[in-house]
């Protein structure tokens, strides 16, 4: 089965493939010719995964899925949320400024209870179909591992003493939220 994954992230992408195995040919954005920056002013992840899969749908004709994720950090009120790529001021996607401003913001506190989320939102055939996947943990207090992307070096997922960064994507592939959300995604595809 031939589906878009609305995203350009190689990371994404390849953690996505290895997910659901060879049963599916999922491509990017840049495969059908989409290098538009597709709106995400959604003030939910729900909101953004949905945004995201009905642009492709609407301007491409493609069955699609695409997916939001999110850190919420119980101290700071479930920040930084949607907002997660962009988190520090002034940047899109900078990894270290994002971290550094999270850091920050838990100098000095003792609950550093967070989650990963992310919602993937498939339309397929017409019909949209949203999955969730959730793994808890807390934030470290300084950066471990050089694995991963995004928050992987500060997020250490409960039951592990190691954060995603040191844990690796094979561990990371099989305990992660968007692992969790994706095998949602597989079931139903596959039923």
């Amino acid at each position: 089965m031939k589906i878009v994954f609305a995203t350009n992230n190689a990371h994404k992408l390849s953690e996505i493939k290895d997910i659901l195995g060879p049963g599916f040919e999922i491509v990017s954005l840049a495969e059908i010719g989409c290098h538009e920056d597709i709106p995400e002013t959604g003030m939910t992840l729900e909101e953004n995964a949905c945004q995201k899969s009905s642009y492709i749908v609407e301007h491409y004709q493609h069955n699609c899925f695409a997916d939001d994720t999110g850190l919420e950090v119980d101290a700071l009120g479930g920040e930084p949320g949607v907002h997660s790529a962009r988190y520090a001021e002034g940047t899109d996607h900078d990894s270290e400024a994002n971290m550094r401003k999270l850091l920050a913001r838990l100098e000095g506190k003792t609950n550093r209870k967070a989650r990963f989320r992310t919602v993937i939102s498939l339309i397929i055939d017409g019909e949209e179909h949203q999955f969730e996947g959730k793994v808890e943990g807390h934030i470290a207090t300084e950066k471990h591992g050089t694995e991963g992307f995004g928050y992987d070096p500060v997020f250490i997922p409960e039951g592990y003493d190691k954060s995603f960064a040191e844990l690796g994507e094979e561990i990371k592939n099989q305990i992660s939220h968007r692992a969790r959300a994706v095998r949602k995604l597989a079931e139903y595809l596959r039923s």
